[in-house]
């Protein structure tokens, strides 16, 4: 079978993956491959907004000083730095290209301020921006004539210098594009390029409540970790605090702009209660809301606490699809009646491991958006920078690639994917409760607040389970629910060893044995 060739792919269908083929697109050839349909991705679900300072009262030292009180001392200073200053160029690009944020009446743009944050320079559109800033850029890649975007196939491995046929050293460590599973016909293609983008999003699937869509596995981090690619800080798992309290529906989350706007947590006794754990009260960072939100409800043996907006006039207006949500799914009134929320693992702080201008350990393979550790979050993303991070690193991505001179290697033989082997339904049937399992293990056992002993035995029961998984995956034709399983068992494996190397209390990952924080461990816990 013949490669799929390119100049540059990207996996993934995100802000980060269509931000990179645009910039690209006028120098080659892309071919973007994403699992589901184009426009389903995490982006599509981000509800608050991105931040950057596009208001006079605002400026780089204020923004640059909250994401690293956020960050908790593992921010790198170097990529904050750019992240705040590039990004009112990227966020203009967006505007150019068709992105509608919402105003006010005056014409100005109406700039939200949440958690963490020590300004209002939110920009959004109502409660639905990442659905509209992929709506632009998916409108703009649709009429690039230089992109293919080839829908529903699934990244299985990146093809590494281990696979090729050619004059090359053992040791060269070069990314020559990846192999990637068609869904529809169930066969595996090779796409061959000369850069390979992962932008396939973040991983918090592998818990059993997630404000993520299904398809957020952690792939592009499993891929890369896989070929030996540096995986950093993968123990910060960024809780949100407010998901939809809806047993037996869809995980939804509640915005952290409600809060922002005035929102009051209260108890299942009506107290406010934030004011016991931080002087910031609602406005804390995430990870003080939702320890919080925690303790309250171990300590009343409640299944939720409640957000409060009835206080607060049009509400109905400003957050459209949460007031439709909450009316449909529970017939609850957010202008009227309380909200009932509870944490839902939201946002990856780790990933693959990348320089400042997307670079990984690995020649020619780039990472942006969640699955990449660009060094702007720390130990605690500052709510709204994730779309902001995106922008701006998959712009520096874009802007290296444009100007490297790649080595030539059309000599290079890439061997079709070996799919011998032979489905066993009935061990796959057994194979596939794993996935149940590892989601109940990762809540039970390393959640929002963890220990040694909690830790030790998740890790003991997912060795078991990556052993069964892989031991079945070595057997059998691949399939796209047996490659997300692969990935999770990944995943979990990395956030479970990162979090033992972390004998301290940091931003998102709280120890109940070492409830202190430590300067010995001011610095990246690396994987690879």
């Amino acid at each position: 079978m013949n490669a799929i060739k390119s100049d540059f792919l990207v996996v993934g269908s995100g802000v980060a993956g269509l931000t990179f083929a645009l910039k690209v697109a006028d120098h080659g050839k892309v071919n973007i491959v994403t699992k589901d349909a184009a426009n389903e991705s995490n982006t599509k679900y981000a509800q608050g907004g991105v931040a950057a300072v596009t208001n006079p009262d605002d400026d780089f030292e204020l923004h640059t000083r909250d994401t690293l009180i956020a960050g908790a001392g593992l921010c790198h200073e170097d990529a904050v730095d750019i992240l705040v200053k590039e990004g009112p160029e990227r966020i203009r690009e967006l505007i150019a290209i068709g992105t509608n944020f919402s105003k006010t009446d005056k014409g100005d743009y109406s700039l939200a301020k949440e958690g963490g944050h020590s300004r209002h320079r939110i920009l959004h559109a109502a409660d639905l921006t990442g659905a509209e800033i992929q709506r632009a850029l998916w409108e703009a890649v649709r009429q690039h004539p230089n992109i293919t975007v080839y829908e529903h196939h699934i990244g299985v491995d990146l093809v590494t210098e281990h696979h090729v046929l050619g004059n090359l050293a053992a040791d060269f460590n070069i990314c020559f594009g990846a192999y990637v599973l068609d869904k529809e016909t169930g066969k595996v293609l090779t796409f061959k390029s000369d850069f390979t983008l992962l932008a396939s999003g973040g991983a918090t699937r592998v818990y059993l409540h997630s404000t993520n869509p299904d398809i957020a596995t952690g792939d592009g981090i499993a891929m890369a970790y896989r070929a030996g690619v540096r995986i950093a800080n993968m123990e910060f798992i960024q809780f949100h605090p407010t998901s939809l309290y809806h047993p037996g529906g869809r995980t939804f989350l509640i915005s952290e702009a409600l809060r922002g706007h005035g929102g009051i947590l209260r108890n299942s006794k009506g107290e406010r209660f934030m004011e016991k754990y931080d002087e910031r009260k609602e406005l804390a960072p995430r990870d003080i809301v939702a320890r919080a939100i925690d303790s309250e409800l171990k300590r009343l043996g409640d299944d939720c606490v409640f957000l409060d907006m009835t206080h607060l006039d049009g509400i109905a207006k400003r957050f459209p699809n949460i007031h439709k949500h909450c009316q449909d799914a529970l017939r609850i009134d957010i202008e009227k009646e309380y909200i009932p929320v509870v944490p839902a693992a939201h946002y990856v702080c780790g990933g693959v491991m990348t320089n400042l201008n997307g670079l990984t350990s690995m020649q020619n393979l780039y990472v942006t958006g969640e699955a990449a550790h660009t060094g702007v979050h720390g130990a605690n993303r500052l709510a709204s920078n994730s779309l902001l991070e995106a922008l701006v690193f998959s712009h520096r991505a874009a802007q290296k690639v444009i100007n490297k001179r790649n080595r030539d290697f059309s000599h290079i033989i890439i061997p079709d994917w070996d799919d011998k082997g032979l489905a066993n339904e009935e061990e796959w049937t057994l194979v596939r409760h794993n996935l149940r399992q590892l989601r109940g293990y990762m809540w039970d056992y390393v959640g929002i607040v963890r220990s040694k002993a909690q830790l030790q035995r998740a890790l003991r029961r997912m060795r078991v389970l990556y052993e069964e998984v892989e031991d079945y995956y070595k057997r059998t034709k691949v399939s796209s629910e047996l490659i997300e399983l692969r990935n999770a068992t990944a995943i979990a494996y990395l956030i479970i060893n990162s979090a033992l190397r972390r004998n301290e209390s940091r931003g998102l990952h709280y120890m109940t044995d070492h409830p202190e924080t430590r300067d010995e461990y001011l610095r990246d816990t690396i994987i690879h």
